[in-house]
Formats: C-alpha cells, structure tokens, sequence
C-alpha cells in the first residue's frame, strides 16, 4: 500500500487522543501506592519486588521504628528494623543502614525518564501546527487513510475498500485498530516493567550471593592458612627439641673427648721430658751420680709408663645413629590431608549438604 504526505483540511483531527490514554494506563504502573503521585527518585525495591519512593519508605520506616533515630544509629541493630510493604502487606527487615540499605530501582527510575520525556513531547506536539501533515492514499489521492485491512495486515482508504484491491478483504476502523494497539503496548510495557523487576530483584539477590561466596572463600582460605600455620610452628617447636637433643650430646662426647686428650698431651710431654732427661744421665761419667740420677729418672718412668694405661672412648663412641626419626607415616598423613565433608562451621554433620551439592566444591589436594 502506497501513502502520500498531504496537508490536512483545516479542522481535521488525528488518531493522537488515544496516545494520552495510552500513556495514562502506563502512568498508573509508575504510581507510588504511598503517595499515590508517580514515583520520585530514588526509587527503591523491597525483597517482596514492590516499589517505593524513598521518601515514602523512610516515612514508613520511621512511623513502624519510633526507637531508630538516624540512618548511622545502631541501637536495633542486633534484633534488626521492620515494617510492612504498603502493597502486599509483607514484612520487610533492614540491616542498620535502614531503608537506605534497600536496592535502588534504576530501571523504574529510567522508564520515568523516558515517560516525562515523551509526556513533554506529547504536550507540545498537541499544539496547532498548520504545516502538519496528513496520510493519503496513493490511489485515490484526495481520500485519507482512514480504515486498516485486518487481511493484508496494512492501512487503506474507504475507496479502496469499496472499489479496489481491498474490497474483499475485513477491516476495522484506523482509530479502533489503533487505540487497541496503543492499548496492548501499555499492557505490554507495564508487563514487561514487572517483569524486569523480578528480572533485578534475582539479579541483586544473585549479586549479594556473590559476594557472600566471596567473603566464605575468605574466611575458609584464612582458617585453612591458620591451620596450617599452627601445624608448621608445631613442626618448628618439635625440631628445636629434637635438634637441641642432638647437640647435647654432642657437645658432651667432645666435652668429654677433648679432656682425654688434654690428659694424654700432658702425659705425652711428662714422658718426652723424662726421654731427655734419661738420654743427658747417660752422659754421666761418675758411676755414683749416675745410680742416683739414673733411680729418680726409672721411678718416674715407672709412674708414666703407669698412666699412659689411661681411660679412652670406648668402641662406636663417636656415632650418633640413634637419633633418627620415622617420618614416612607422617608425610602420608600430611599429603593426605583433605576437607572434612558434610561438616558445618561448628563441626557437626549437615544433614542439607545433599540438597546443596551444587554449591559443594569437594576441593582435594
């Protein structure tokens, strides 16, 4: 179907009166039920996916917690705010920040935008403009397109129904086919506003799922390092002893080692000096002073030859073997090591970890 641009006849009036119904049934999805005025930003989300102006829902929020003074107040922190969605009557708890810990509507915030925006541009297109231009049929150039063929799916003129192309086909008026259209699109968006309310609701319980996997993560990474780390200072305190048993001992033999051999040098030095002794005596030429000299020197010799019999390490004294530890059984155990699982953080058994396997990691090392 071919359409021309032509200037309307003076008086003539368009299809655009149902675009004010069209936008008053979308206005009604953006209506605060508090207030009962379209949403004023921000705009926030209560778990139930109902909406409130923030203003409403801190009135609402003071009204049901006369005790909850500021929005920093921690006085009811512990047991936690309450109140009751206006719309469905659900009960909503906040965390200390109160309503301002609540989820921000963007999307309802952004649709307002857009609906002031075209409200606007509605408002002034309504004024009279001589210049505006009209739809006419191509074929019968002085008829406006004023019916829609429900058969070919397209829009006619009275003409072509009657005489053309489109005389056997069904048709409805123009302004009937188009408020029903505008109505189904306000139905739609309304749908699908509610829709994406859901969609952000699960989108932010599915942020705030994250970040409590990030913070468990954390938290099992920091108790499993501490685990660890009291293992290696055990590890460390049990080496200090063993390796301080070792030296003992070790510098007991040679305390011990080292004294017999201070004994013997000394004894070593007592026989050289006697050696020479004996050897200068033997130069002696008067047989008396000889006989005297020569007894002191035996009797001396006698008591060295006596101590050189001194005590000595006995055999396999200097070996250590005995310190030996068996470690084979301990690092399988440490390369065993491995969670406990259907365990909670308390230490008793789970009885939902098989309702919560996909969240079950089963981390083997």
């Amino acid at each position: 179907m071919n359409f021309a641009l032509r200037p309307p006849s003076a008086g003539s009036s368009g299809p655009g009166a149902g675009r004010g119904v069209t936008m008053e049934n979308l206005e009604k999805q953006l209506i605060c039920p508090v207030c009962l005025e379209m949403f004023s930003k921000p705009v926030v989300i209560l778990p139930c996916q109902h909406n409130l102006c923030r203003k409403c829902a801190n009135d609402i929020f003071q009204s049901a917690n006369p005790l909850w003074h500021s929005r920093g107040s921690s006085s009811m922190a512990s047991s936690g705010a309450r109140f009751r969605c206006p719309s469905c009557r659900q009960e909503v708890v906040l965390d200390r920040h109160g309503v301002y810990g609540l989820q921000r509507n963007l999307l309802v915030e952004n649709i307002i935008d857009i609906y002031r925006q075209q409200e606007s541009s509605r408002l002034v297109n309504m004024k009279p403009e001589p210049q505006q231009q009209q739809l006419l049929c191509e074929e019968h150039e002085e008829e406006k397109i004023n019916i829609y063929c429900l058969s070919c799916e397209t829009p006619t003129c009275s003409m072509c129904k009657v005489f053309g192309k489109h005389k056997d086909c069904d048709v409805a008026p123009l302004s009937s086919v188009y408020m029903r259209q505008k109505t189904d699109l306000s139905d739609s968006i309304a749908i699908l506003v509610a829709s994406n309310d859901h969609v952000q609701a699960v989108i932010s319980q599915m942020e705030e799922i994250s970040r409590t996997v990030e913070e468990y993560g954390r938290r099992q990474r920091e108790q499993l390092a501490d685990s660890f780390d009291s293992l290696v200072a055990i590890l460390d305190e049990r080496k200090r002893e063993l390796v301080g048993l070792i030296t003992k001992q070790q510098d007991d033999k040679l305390k011990r080692v080292r004294s017999l051999i201070s004994q013997h040098s000394d004894q070593l030095e007592t026989a050289v000096t006697l050696v020479e002794s004996a050897i200068q005596s033997m130069e002696e030429p008067h047989m008396s002073l000889f006989i005297q000299s020569a007894e002191v020197i035996l009797e001396k010799m006698a008591v060295t030859a006596r101590a050189a019999n001194m005590e000595r390490p006995e055999l396999g004294y200097e070996s250590m073997s005995h310190f030996v530890i068996d470690t084979d059984d301990l690092i399988d155990m440490l390369k065993n090591i491995d969670f406990c699982s259907g365990m909670r953080d308390d230490g008793e058994e789970d009885p939902e970890e098989d309702e919560e396997s996909e969240l079950d990691f089963n981390s083997r090392y």
